[in-house]
Parts: structure tokens; sequence; C-alpha cells
């Protein structure tokens, strides 16, 4: 079934949840994928979305993976998803026009130009682990958390200290 308002086209359907290795996912019929392809003006790298899952609203982002595209279904989106494998459930999905860019916080901005070295390794890491770090540090809450963190980002940067579950660069 096709939806369709002013601003985007949403695409509904039924799917069998699946799973590979421990992630939930569903298979996005063919004809969708190619549509929203198209509205994505790529077919490569993740691709964002966003929609329903069961009339729960969800943004999401479909990723390829041992060669096929995955829209993979988290706890937050359907509670208990590892637990139902083979149920078949309700998708309206479409492309995400929306920015997903995380503005890096001044702070962090700051302490990287500060430390040419910590700055250097930062700009060789992959996007997706600048974007980790970004991310990390934009949903901290308070000013000494914060501040905690970016001194910790910043010595992991310069090979000292773990971070984000993660060994030196």
């Amino acid at each position: 079934m096709l939806l369709i308002n002013m601003k985007t086209i949403c695409y509904s359907f039924q799917a069998e949840l699946k799973i590979i290795g421990v992630n939930p996912y569903i298979d996005i019929p063919t004809q969708i994928l190619g549509e929203i392809f198209v509205q994505a003006g790529k077919d490569k790298g993740p691709i964002p979305v966003c929609g329903k899952v069961n009339q729960q609203e969800f943004r999401q982002t479909l990723v390829k993976y041992a060669g096929e595209w995955r829209f993979y279904i988290n706890t937050i989106m359907l509670k208990n998803s590892p637990k139902r494998i083979g149920e078949v459930i309700d998708i309206e999905i479409t492309f995400d026009k929306e920015s997903r860019v995380i503005a890096i916080h001044p702070d962090l901005l700051m302490a990287l130009n500060s430390n040419s070295e910590a700055q250097q390794v930062f700009e060789k890491l992959s996007p997706s682990l600048q974007k980790e770090i970004i991310r990390y540090i934009a949903n901290l809450k308070s000013e000494e958390s914060r501040e905690r963190n970016i001194a910790r980002a910043i010595q992991f940067l310069l090979g000292n200290e773990r971070f984000i579950g993660r060994d030196k660069p």
C-alpha cells in the first residue's frame, strides 16, 4: 500500500521478523527499496528512514550487511523484538529527509583546537567514529560530565586511554 502526503511518500507493508546474529531485522520489498533509493538519490552507504513499526514511530537507518540491505528492528522500536522472531509486523517506511548531523559541542571543538596532535588523530578517524565521539559528548547532560569526558576523549585520541568502549585509535 502507498500512502502519499504533500511532503513524503510512505510505503506500507507487512514483514516477518528475522534475526541475524543477535540482531532482529526485516527485509524491505525490492520495489519499495528501489523507491527509497530514488528518494535518497543513492543506493550505497547508510540510508536514513523513518515511519512506524506496529504504529510505533521510529527513525532508523537502512544498512547493507553481507550483500543484503537490512532494516534492523531494535527493542525501542518493537518491545522484546529478539523474542518475537517469526512474528509478522506492520511497517510504514519512507526516506527521512531530516538532517541527522550532530553539531560538535563548542567545548569539544575548543579542546581539539587546543591540542593539534589530538585534532590530527580525530581528523584521521573514520567518519562513523568521529560521529560516535561527537554524539557521545553532545548527549551529556551536565557540564561536569561533559568536561570530564572531553578530557577522556582527548586522552583517547592521544593513545593514553580507552573511551566509549574502545581501545586507542
